[in-house]
């Protein structure tokens, strides 16, 4: 696939090695511009690009950058792209350690809904749950005992099934965490996050999740 990455932090640096390995065809950008993403490119044949090319021509594009910059994207980053477009979300809101504070996720609204109004297109929810040292290394083939589990989170089931086809080939069990509206279940702070359960663990984990915000995990008054 023609896979267009916004973002070159853990999350980011690390999809771009991985899904090259897979032969994939990776245009990469972040807010630095396209000459700070020389090293990456050399060690993964990414073409480093702004921001504003990353989605042209692309099947599919990740977004992985901070809650905070998800504004200051272009308003019009996705208006000219095919309506069969996948975007996905792979951000989490941290408003003590990183974001602030922003009052509709605060408000109840989860995240990657409002991910999705800020950048005027569909998004599907994946790769929020796991360290980015465990994407690159804990991949497994398919039917081994204790194959890390992922959630994945969207309205549109055919991009759903695209990611989770991507989400396979990296060496993890994708699991459909039902529409959007449900993503708040993969959220910073819930029996998902961060633990590398297998399948029947994450289903499990889905179920148990509160839509209650800890305190950890809310902005400060």
């Amino acid at each position: 696939m023609r896979i267009g990455i916004i973002g070159a932090g853990r999350i980011g640096g690390t999809l771009a090695r991985r899904l090259s390995a897979l032969g994939h065809r990776i245009r990469i950008a972040n807010s630095r511009g396209p000459q700070s993403l020389t090293d990456l490119a050399r060690e993964t044949g990414a073409i480093p690009v702004t921001v504003a090319d990353a989605p042209r021509d692309a099947d599919l594009v990740i977004v992985t950058i901070p809650e905070k910059n998800i504004p200051h994207l272009p308003v019009d980053l996705f208006s000219g792209t095919d309506g069969n477009l996948v975007v996905v979300d792979t951000g989490n809101y941290y408003p003590q350690q990183r974001d602030g504070r922003i009052a509709e996720i605060e408000d109840g609204l989860p995240e990657s809904r409002w991910v999705e109004k800020q950048l005027r297109h569909a998004v599907i929810k994946a790769f929020n749950t796991i360290y980015a040292q465990h994407l690159l290394e804990m991949g497994k083939p398919p039917g081994t005992p204790g194959r890390i589990a992922l959630p994945i989170a969207g309205d549109d089931t055919k991009a759903k099934s695209v990611v989770m086809k991507l989400v396979d080939e990296l060496g993890f069990d994708p699991i459909d965490a039902g529409g959007l509206d449900e993503s708040w279940r993969q959220q910073p702070g819930t029996p998902v996050y961060g633990q590398d359960d297998d399948a029947e663990g994450v289903r499990r984990a889905l179920t148990q999740a509160s839509p209650q915000r800890q305190p950890e995990w809310r902005a400060r008054r």
